[in-house]
């Protein structure tokens, strides 16, 4: 439970950062960026590997670039969901999974060598 805790966290910080980077991301505040972490985080865990499976030629053709095409609509339906948090169109969705993904992944591993 603690490790999914810390997880949302990272997430929310994540999203946090790749607005105050991107003009095309904008989180009213920690509280619409945390339940936008948390809608991504449900998404990403069910309809994530679904829409990965049903585009695995596509993104087999494209060695996998597709993939973030799939991350991109992930960030465009929690836009839709969350009030306070908007994604200005689907380049922005795209550079914005891109870079929530790199950063999350940095803490990740901040966090996974400070635990060692």
């Amino acid at each position: 439970m603690k490790s999914l805790f810390l997880r949302w966290l990272v997430l929310t910080f994540a999203i946090l950062i790749t607005s105050y980077l991107m003009r095309g991301i904008y989180a009213g505040s920690f509280l619409s960026a945390f339940f936008a972490a948390a809608i991504l985080g449900i998404l990403n865990a069910f309809l994530r590997p679904i829409l990965l499976f049903l585009t695995l030629p596509i993104t087999f053709l494209t060695l996998g670039l597709f993939g973030f095409v799939v991350n991109a609509a992930m960030l465009l339906i929690v836009s839709g969901l969350i009030p306070g948090f908007h994604v200005m169109g689907f380049w922005s969705a795209l550079l914005g999974s891109f870079l929530i993904n790199v950063i999350n992944w940095f803490i990740h591993s901040l966090i996974k060598d400070q635990s060692s």
